[in-house]
């Protein structure tokens, strides 16, 4: 009779088990419980989780390699801006002192900050890597401002190199 039951009982939580939905049982790793920990200390926890998770690197990256994972897709979104800019300026489009001045704003995140940002972070100068972040948000506010009132042709750009920069800051931040 005991042996009924417990086979009985087995049954059961075998047909149970095979009824759960898998992506009901997910399970949260270190890794991702790390992403999130570390974004709910940023200023746009949405941009950083889905930034972090757009690499495969994060999955085993400790936090100051969160940082240099930000810093690479800052890179990648101020060089396509950068490319837009320059070709703003070639169809005659638009303020071209405007322009221009951002394309000098944007080598100054290229040549200047974010270089500065990435040697710092593998050096572990956290606070040199927060002061490029901070001035890779004043360079694209800088660019932003440059245009009339309302007419920049780069306001989404230059608010997601705002906005990922201040999330890469503040992971820095994290590390001081």
């Amino acid at each position: 009779m005991k042996c009924l039951i417990t086979a009985t009982f087995l049954v059961h939580a075998f047909l149970i088990i095979l009824y759960v939905p898998i992506t009901q049982c997910r399970v949260q790793t270190m890794d991702e419980k790390l992403i999130e920990d570390v974004c709910k200390q940023t200023p746009n926890f949405d941009l950083c989780v889905s930034s972090l998770h757009s690499d495969p690197k994060s999955s085993s990256a400790d936090v100051p390699e969160l940082a240099l994972i930000m810093a690479n897709i800052i890179n990648v979104k101020a060089t396509s801006t950068l490319n837009h800019i320059k070709d703003l300026l070639k169809e005659g489009s638009g303020d071209r002192d405007a322009l221009v001045s951002c394309g000098q704003n944007y080598i100054a995140i290229l040549e200047i900050d974010l270089p500065q940002a990435i040697k710092a972070l593998i050096n572990g100068a956290y606070d040199i890597a927060e002061d490029g972040f901070a001035d890779a948000v004043l360079e694209a506010n800088f660019c932003e401002e440059g245009f009339s009132s309302g007419s920049s042709p780069l306001t989404d750009t230059n608010k997601y190199i705002c906005d990922a920069s201040g999330v890469a800051r503040a992971i820095a931040r994290l590390l001081i």
